[in-house]
């Protein structure tokens, strides 16, 4: 049976705790070991008591009030290691993003650095002559005569004058101008 203490036994039967007690000292009421008294001793001596199927019903009502507490808490445990789980299968696909973008930037600064034969670059004036040049075209007989620079022609700078600005009074003030 179930074990009651002595605070637990005088809340079911709803007496105080030293009339409890005195019936130990008379020996009318007996302890556990653990200090406890069994309930089917408490039945013996005092009776069904009168709030006990009401006892139940809340023991029981509690009991399924904790299932269900441990059921959601459960479920929300789930939960969370599923968001734990796709959390950390995002940080692996970034992390390999970022693996795949430092590839690509290593590959693009060994092509930017790789010195190119045939090219000019912009502070050279010059080109590179390739080692076997190319043999002339034939011509015919009339040759067309260039000159070595194509011709430059000027281009005017195309400057926009902005008004002088005036103030609040050198409007007032000042002659339109």
């Amino acid at each position: 049976m179930k074990a009651l203490s002595v605070l637990e036994l005088a809340a079911l039967y709803g007496m105080n705790r030293q009339s409890i007690y005195k019936r130990i000292n008379k020996g009318d009421l007996s302890k556990n070991r653990d200090g406890k008294i069994d309930l089917s001793e408490a039945i013996r001596v005092f009776g069904e008591p009168a709030q006990k199927k009401q006892d139940v019903a809340t023991l029981q009502s509690t009991g399924l009030q904790k299932e269900t507490e441990v059921d959601i808490l459960k479920q929300q445990v789930d939960f969370l290691k599923q968001q734990l789980n796709l959390a950390h299968e995002r940080e692996v696909f970034q992390r390999q993003q970022l693996e795949a973008k430092d590839q690509q930037i290593e590959s693009m600064q060994l092509l930017l650095n790789a010195p190119k034969q045939d090219m000019t670059t912009f502070t050279d004036q010059n080109p590179v002559q390739p080692a076997d040049p190319e043999p002339e075209p034939v011509t015919s007989t009339v040759e067309v005569v260039t000159s070595e620079e194509p011709k430059r022609y000027p281009v005017p700078e195309q400057v926009e004058v902005q008004p002088e600005q005036k103030g609040f009074w050198s409007r007032f003030f000042k002659p339109y101008g």
